[in-house]
């Protein structure tokens, strides 16, 4: 078949595909000009498959249906199969007298009269095939055809080579952007991993929210710092952010601490005391360890997120409150709830969104980064100009499984920092190899053995209650609870 225009055909794809940097639109346009140039009844173009390298899908198609593609595609001695193998083009005047294709089901079925395929490369490698066919006229297609077709699959695999590299680059810059933006908006919370990008998505989404949230994850992997951005991204940021925490508040304590008391309520109230819920008034309250609070007082915490009132202890005058409530616990709250520990009311109040912070032990790429955000942070408190980790130190620190998260981590490059005198921070340094003394459980009270363990850390850890908090797997204000009520002295 002669081609009306072959040069004026060329000289439009090259000025039009190369100016489109979008596939889909890409695509649709060299099916068009291929489709017109030659007079095809029929076409399609197959690229290979992002998911499956070693296969080829249908992208774009004119007058034939999916199933079609399909046929023609998959039967082993088909017309394109052969060009995808080979690498070579392919035309035939009448595909029905062609002994090349006398055993191809496709060609019988679906009545192929002319047909016409060539590869399309780039750089020596196959990316794909564009094929075109006429049912109706035998020889619609000829050498010269072929000719057109394979200098114009040239022009089209490097326009189609061209827009995929720059969608994945726009795809990877935006990715890189989306992470950047994050870690600059929340700058406190170091890592690059996808749990912790998860973590900081969810606290863009729903920082401005009023709904309240429950902090999840084990002691040390930063709760706190993740219920603070919430409240410095949130429109309540000009106002207070109060934490508190609940596990060894006594129940009348953290009733008073929660909601204030009337002068003369009990023994020792000697004035009128605000409560926390007044003073955080269109601010955000953080209870941490929330699971920890006693049956009485989830039921005034309930009244409080349901009617947003709160009553001082021995008062009878009601308060309207607007309070943001931020939750966090180191406890599977809804195993409380099925142990009939936990309100289930109160858990579906407070579980509105859900943030699940993942232990650093599932998070090791994130390591480095924060390994060197303490290195230089306690060498300039100490005064020291220390250039980084031995690769020894760094491999110590990415194989040990953190029992006390990022709190563990700081702590031990507190130390590393502290002892060190060269430049670098060596694997001795970071003394994760301590084994901690056995304890003899035989015979011995609850109460005992929880003493016991605390005690025998405390004198392995040459009484840092920091490292002995992390070890333990509780935060360091509940051990410094204990001990006040043991009478041990201060420490660290």
């Amino acid at each position: 078949m002669k081609i009306s225009d072959p040069y004026q055909a060329l000289l439009t794809i090259s000025t039009e595909i190369n100016a489109m940097h979008e596939s889909e639109s890409l695509l649709n346009r060299v099916m068009d000009i291929a489709m017109e140039a030659v007079n095809a009844e029929r076409g399609f173009i197959l690229l290979k498959s992002p998911k499956h390298p070693d296969s080829f899908e249908a992208v774009t198609a004119r007058n034939i249906s999916k199933e079609n593609i399909t046929s023609i595609q998959e039967v082993s001695s088909s017309v394109v199969n052969k060009v995808l193998e080979s690498g070579e083009p392919l035309v035939t005047v009448d595909a029905q007298t062609d002994e090349r294709f006398s055993d191809a089901e496709s060609v019988m079925i679906q009545n192929i009269r002319s047909v016409m395929c060539t590869p399309l490369i780039v750089k020596d490698q196959l990316i794909g095939a564009i094929y075109m066919d006429n049912r109706l006229e035998t020889g619609q297609f000829d050498e010269e055809s072929l000719k057109f077709l394979q200098a114009f699959a040239t022009q089209a695999a490097i326009a189609i080579d061209n827009v995929q590299l720059i969608e994945k680059m726009q795809s990877e810059n935006q990715r890189l952007k989306k992470q950047i933006s994050l870690s600059e908006a929340f700058p406190e919370i170091i890592g690059t991993s996808q749990a912790i990008q998860k973590v900081l998505q969810l606290i863009k989404d729903v920082a401005d929210s009023t709904a309240t949230v429950l902090i999840e994850g084990e002691s040390g992997t930063g709760k706190e710092l993740v219920a603070r951005a919430l409240h410095y991204h949130s429109s309540r940021r000009d106002h207070l952010f109060i934490p508190i925490f609940c596990g060894s508040l006594s129940e009348n304590l953290l009733e008073s601490e929660l909601f204030g008391h009337r002068k003369g309520a009990f023994t020792g109230a000697i004035e009128n005391k605000a409560g926390l819920f007044e003073e955080a008034h269109q601010g955000t309250l953080f209870l941490d360890e929330v699971a920890d609070i006693s049956k009485n007082i989830q039921t005034k915490l309930l009244r409080v997120i349901q009617e947003g009132e709160i009553k001082r202890v021995g008062d009878t005058k009601i308060q309207k409150v607007d309070v943001r409530l931020i939750c966090a616990t180191n406890k599977d709250l809804w195993k409380e709830v099925e142990a009939g520990n936990f309100r289930e009311d109160l858990y579906y109040r407070l579980n509105v969104i859900n943030i699940k912070m993942p232990p650093l032990r599932e998070r090791v790429e994130d390591i480095p980064l924060l390994a060197d955000h303490f290195l230089k942070k306690f060498s300039i408190q100490n005064k020291k100009q220390l250039k980084g980790f031995t690769k020894e130190a760094m491999e110590e620190l990415k194989k040990y499984p953190w029992p006390g998260n990022i709190r563990e981590l700081e702590n031990t490059i507190e130390r590393a920092v502290i002892l060190a005198r060269g430049t670098y921070i060596t694997a001795d340094l970071l003394q994760l190899n301590r084994s901690l003394p056995e304890i003899s459980l035989v015979g011995k009270s609850l109460k005992e053995i929880e003493k016991m363990a605390i005690m025998k850390t405390l004198e392995a850890t040459g009484y840092n209650r920091t490292r002995t908090a992390q070890i333990l797997g509780v935060s360091r204000r509940w051990l410094q609870y204990r001990l006040k009520e043991w009478g041990v002295g201060d420490g660290d």
